[in-house]
């Protein structure tokens, strides 16, 4: 049996630990496992420099540089440096239909499938899978810059009539890359990292929002306990820093005002007054765990439930009240036996004590006592692969047996009664977690891990 016990983490070692652990295993036949994790992030590229930035409370938010910051009310950001594509993707010749999400989705899927240990080979192709969550992946204006120019003059009412005109000397639709819109496609990194990896499995996109990781997380595990594939690569991807995708956030976002980083956001905090736009992606690789086992492979944790809920009429957190409900009983475990909570927590004024109040409806009395971290403190917000980042830095909390602290959290609100980790990390009582998203329309998950 491979001995995966994690440093600092109470729990029980070798054959101790998979006695103790029936007693708390749901009752289902299949149980799945996370055996590899890649991650492309504002505060770090590869597990190693995230952690140690979490670890140290390093922020990845700066002043944007991908736009005219003075112009916007919201001057921050949080922006992935020093990341060449070229690095990590297989298939070069793709990259030229590959928008900056698809990029940091298809490079974190490479790393996380080194990191599972899996060669070509190891997994027959037809039982490997692919299930990702994306959001709005949106054009860049030099892709359409040629094709507009017909139309800059208002007045100029010409260029309208000779948009498909095949017999005009200038159709404005040539202008256009003929595989422009394979670029801006929701379902595409799923598609690309099955082409990397020859996944030939089931194959599927989830675009919820924030909360897509999770949902895809919940449908790769289905797939798994179907038996319809082995192995799942499962993961999110975004980027929130093109200009259009700023414009959008700036409109319809609470974003934060601040232009000082030291200052925003600031999840749960009584001054807290929006959140910060980034970019980041994380994979995971999943399998059955008598097949990790069986091949010797590092098991970073079992996910023992994922459920989903929506506010419905109302916008009042009881879908993520629900989804949290559901994980608790699914996973078989008391409310009190969560050793952390990865909130979802955006730096918004109401989104915050309404997740705050979904947390209280759901765990009681255990909601003011379980240790909250709140990772957007250091990454900003950026749609679905903002909460697969924020997975990943459960699974590490898991493995390393601590859970950062939530940074520039200084004066709490009576509205967000939680015991948010804030003066350092904070070693961790629980080899349990929980990791939450919720949309601004209500769209929630919740997964429960434990690290084995």
């Amino acid at each position: 049996m491979v001995d995966c016990v994690r440093p600092g983490v109470p729990g029980i070692a070798g054959t101790r630990q998979s006695q103790a652990y029936e007693s708390l295993r749901p009752s289902r036949q299949t149980r799945v496992v996370v055996t590899g994790l890649g991650v492309v992030s504002p505060i770090g590229i590869g597990q190693q420099a995230f952690w140690s930035s979490l670890q140290s409370g390093r922020s990845g938010i700066g002043r944007l540089s991908t736009a005219a910051a003075d112009s916007l009310p919201s001057k921050l950001a949080a922006e992935v440096s020093d990341f060449n594509p070229l690095d990590y993707v297989y298939q070069k010749k793709f990259l030229k239909v590959m928008s900056r999400d698809i990029q940091l989705g298809v490079s974190a899927a490479s790393m996380a499938m080194a990191d599972a240990g899996l060669k070509p080979g190891d997994i027959e192709p037809t039982r490997l899978g692919v299930e990702f969550g994306a959001g709005h992946i949106s054009f860049t204006p030099d892709e359409l810059l040629e094709a507009a120019r017909d139309y800059a003059d208002p007045a100029d009412r010409d260029g309208y009539s000779r948009w498909g005109d095949a017999e005009s000397s200038s159709i404005p639709m040539d202008k256009i890359a003929p595989l422009w819109m394979l670029r801006q496609l929701p379902n595409m990194p799923a598609c690309h990292v099955a082409i990397e990896h020859d996944a030939q499995g089931p194959n599927n996109t989830i675009t919820g929002g924030d909360a897509s990781a999770l949902l895809a997380l919940a449908e790769a595990m289905r797939v798994i306990e179907r038996g319809q594939a082995d192995a799942m690569i499962v993961g999110a991807a975004s980027s929130q820093l093109n200009p259009i995708e700023l414009a959008r956030m700036n409109v319809c976002e609470e974003l934060s005002p601040a232009d000082d980083p030291s200052q925003a956001p600031r999840p749960f905090d009584l001054r807290r007054d929006g959140t910060i736009a980034g970019e980041g992606a994380a994979v995971f690789v999943i399998e059955r765990y008598e097949s990790a086992v069986a091949r010797g492979a590092d098991i970073y944790g079992e996910v023992l439930a994922v459920a989903a809920g929506c506010d419905g009429t109302k916008l009042d957190g009881r879908g993520l009240a629900g989804a949290i409900s559901q994980a608790v009983g699914k996973a078989g475990i008391r409310a009190d036996e969560l050793g952390h909570i990865n909130a979802h927590a955006t730096g918004a004024i109401e989104d915050d004590a309404i997740e705050t109040a979904a947390y209280h409806r759901a765990l009681g009395q255990a909601a003011g006592m379980v240790p909250v971290t709140a990772l957007k403190s250091y990454f900003g917000n950026f749609d679905a692969g903002a909460g697969a980042v924020e997975l990943a830095g459960s699974l590490l909390s898991l493995r390393h047996g601590s859970v950062p602290q939530s940074l520039h959290y200084r004066t709490p609100d009576p509205r967000c009664r939680l015991n948010v980790v804030s003066d350092g990390p904070r070693l961790l009582t629980s080899s349990i977690a929980m990791s939450v998203n919720r949309t601004r329309l209500g769209q929630s998950g919740a997964a429960i891990l434990r690290a084995l």
